[in-house]
C-alpha cells in the first residue's frame, strides 16, 4: 500500500478512520480530554451550517439540470408536434383537431409527462437527515461549497500578484451585493471585472459567519494544545485531529489550505523571463495565518457575548497551528499504509463482507499486489492475513 489522499477513501472507511483517530488521541495520556461530539454531519449560503451549504449547492445543481432537461424535452416535443402537424396537413389539409395529440407515439407522450419538474421540496436534502443510511463503499463527492471554490479560483487566477490581498479594504456595497446574490441561489460568475479585494472579503465573511466553524468548536482546545508540542508530535496529532473532521469540513479546509499555500508562494517578488520584476503579494504564511486563524478556529459562535474576545496565548497558538496546517497540508491529508491497514482490521471486525470489495478497489489501483508489513501480497492473501491477525 502507498499513502493515499484522505478524500480517496470510501465513506465507510472515513467513518472508521474517525473512530480510530479518536481512540488513538484518547489513548495518549498527555493529550487533553476530548469531549464527545457528533461526527454526523432554501438556497441560502451565509450563516448556515457547512453541510447545509453543500446540500443547497447540490439541490441547486440538480434543479438546474432538471430545468435544462425539461427545456430539451420541450424542444423535442415541439419538433415532434410540428412534424406531426405537417404530416396531418399533408394527408388531409385543414386544421389540426385538439384530439389529434392522442395520435402521437407513446415515447412522445412520455416526453410530455416528463416536463413536470419535481416540487422544490422534493429536492431538499434536509428531508433525509433523520433517516439512517448505509455508508457508501466508494469515495464520496468532493464536498466544497460553490462560494469557496469560486472565490479561491478567482483569486488564484486574478489576484496572486495583488499586494496586500486580504488586508486592503473592499467595497462594502459590492461585497453585500455578491453576498445577496449567493444567498438567493444565483449562479454568480466571478470574472476579471470583479475586484480581487471584494472577493477576498467575501471569502472571509463566509468563513467568519459559519455557525459551525470550519474546525468544529468541540476541537478548539485540542487543536490549540498542539502548539506546545514538539514539531514531529505536533504534526502527528494534527493529522489525527484532521481525520476527525466531517467530510464537508475536511474537504473545504483542504481546499482552503491549498489556496492559502499558493497565495503564500507568491509573497515575495520575482523576475519574469523578460527581466521584469513581478511584485509579490506580501502575504506570507505567517500573515495569512494571522488573518484566517480567527475565522477557522473559533471558540464562540458568531454573535455570542465573547465571540470577539481572545487572549494573547490563544491568539498566538491559533496563528502557529494554522501556519503548520498551511505549510504541511499535503502530507497532513494523506492516509499512511499503516493507518489503512488499521481501517481494514477494524472493518473486518464490524463489516467483514465489504473487505473483499475494498481490497479489490485498492488492488486495481496498485496494479496487482498490495504491500503490508513490508511485503507484497495478492488481495485474497491479505484478506486471509487480516482474518488471522
Amino acid at each position: 500500500m502507498q499513502p493515499v489522499p484522505l478524500h480517496s477513501l470510501s465513506e465507510l472507511e472515513r467513518a472508521s478512520l474517525q473512530e480510530i483517530s479518536l481512540y488513538q488521541l484518547q489513548e495518549n495520556d498527555t493529550f487533553p480530554f476530548l469531549p464527545c461530539f457528533s461526527l454526523d454531519c432554501s438556497p441560502q449560503t451565509f450563516g448556515i451550517p457547512l453541510f447545509q451549504v453543500i446540500a443547497n449547492d447540490r439541490a441547486y445543481k440538480q434543479l438546474q439540470e432538471e430545468v435544462k432537461k425539461s427545456r430539451r424535452l420541450c424542444l423535442e416535443v415541439e419538433a415532434t408536434v410540428t412534424r406531426f402537424r405537417a404530416e396531418r396537413q399533408r394527408r388531409s389539409p385543414g386544421a389540426m383537431s385538439v384530439d389529434s395529440i392522442t395520435d402521437l407515439s407513446d415515447n412522445t407522450s412520455k416526453l410530455l409527462e416528463a416536463l413536470q419538474l419535481s416540487h422544490p421540496h422534493e429536492l431538499d436534502p434536509r428531508r433525509t437527515l433523520g433517516k439512517k443510511k448505509m455508508l457508501s463503499l466508494n469515495p464520496i463527492t468532493w464536498q466544497v461549497p460553490r462560494i469557496v471554490e469560486r472565490c479561491c479560483k478567482h483569486i488564484e487566477t486574478h489576484g496572486l500578484q495583488t499586494v496586500g490581498i486580504f488586508r486592503v479594504g473592499s467595497s462594502k456595497k459590492r461585497v453585500q451585493q455578491l453576498r445577496e446574490e449567493f444567498d438567493r441561489g444565483l449562479d454568480v460568475f466571478l470574472d476579471e471585472h470583479q475586484s480581487v479585494h471584494d472577493v477576498a472579503a467575501l471569502l472571509k465573511e463566509f468563513l467568519r459567519d459559519m455557525p459551525d466553524s470550519l474546525i468544529p468548536r468541540e476541537l478548539y482546545a485540542a487543536f490549540l494544545s498542539t502548539a506546545c508540542e514538539y514539531p514531529e508530535l505536533q504534526l502527528a496529532t494534527l493529522q489525527l485531529l484532521l481525520f476527525l473532521l466531517p467530510p464537508c469540513h475536511s474537504d473545504t479546509l483542504h481546499r482552503l489550505l491549498r489556496f492559502l499555500s499558493k497565495v503564500a508562494r507568491h509573497a515575495e517578488s520575482s523576475w519574469g523571463p523578460d527581466g521584469q520584476e513581478i511584485p509579490g503579494n506580501k502575504m506570507t504564511v505567517s500573515n495569512l495565518a494571522t488573518i484566517f486563524g480567527p475565522n477557522i478556529l473559533q471558540k464562540e459562535k458568531p454573535g455570542e457575548k465573547d465571540a470577539g474576545a481572545m487572549n494573547f496565548e490563544d491568539s498566538s497558538a491559533i496563528i502557529l497551528v494554522l501556519q503548520r496546517l498551511i505549510e504541511h497540508y499535503q502530507t497532513l491529508f494523506m492516509v499512511s499504509p499503516e493507518m489503512q491497514l488499521d481501517i481494514l482490521r477494524r472493518l473486518f471486525q464490524t463489516d467483514p463482507d465489504v473487505i473483499d470489495y475494498l481490497l479489490r478497489r485498492k488492488h486495481g489501483a496498485a496494479g496487482g499486489h498490495l504491500t503490508a508489513w513490508g511485503q507484497s501480497f495478492p488481495a485474497a492473501t491479505l484478506t486471509t492475513l487480516l482474518a488471522s491477525d
